[in-house]
């Protein structure tokens, strides 16, 4: 389980399907904790005028034998800003996709997305209910109150 992109120069891929995340083993294994990354300023493209958009992600996951490694994941989430999808298919393929791949114990991501066409999307998934003895904080993401 070498990663292929830590430390190396690497261009984003050209698409969700063709970039692939790497996953190293859990330095860890024998605890329960949780894991959070961020993405503040996810994009994506609309699927029907073409146009941006925006989203704050905020991925927590409770790990198994592995953990996903950043930069991959940076450049799995980069790979979504010239895939044109819906807000829903976005966020519920990355929680999917990671959770498939990484197997973890528990996994949620949270798709607070900026409004299109005047109305914000959030978009929430988790594969099931939070183990009991792990701290899982919550996400305190606001809704979208626009400007002021």
């Amino acid at each position: 389980m070498t990663p292929k992109f830590l430390g190396q120069t690497a261009a984003l891929p050209a698409s969700p399907e063709a970039a692939t995340l790497d996953y190293v083993p859990n330095p860890r294994a024998g605890l329960a904790y949780c894991v959070r990354f961020v993405s503040p300023e996810f994009t994506s493209l609309c699927p029907v005028t073409g146009q941006p958009d925006f989203a704050h992600l905020v991925i927590d996951y409770v790990p198994g034998d592995t953990i996903v490694e950043s930069k991959s994941l940076k450049l799995f989430l980069g790979s979504f800003r010239n895939h044109a999808a819906f807000h829903e298919d976005c966020t519920v393929g990355i929680g999917d996709r990671l959770f498939r791949e990484m197997a973890p114990k528990w996994l949620r991501i949270g798709g607070y997305w900026y409004p299109r066409g005047g109305i914000p999307i959030d978009v929430f998934w988790q594969s099931g209910a939070p183990p009991q003895d792990v701290w899982i904080p919550d996400q305190e993401v606001p809704g979208y109150r626009g400007r002021g």
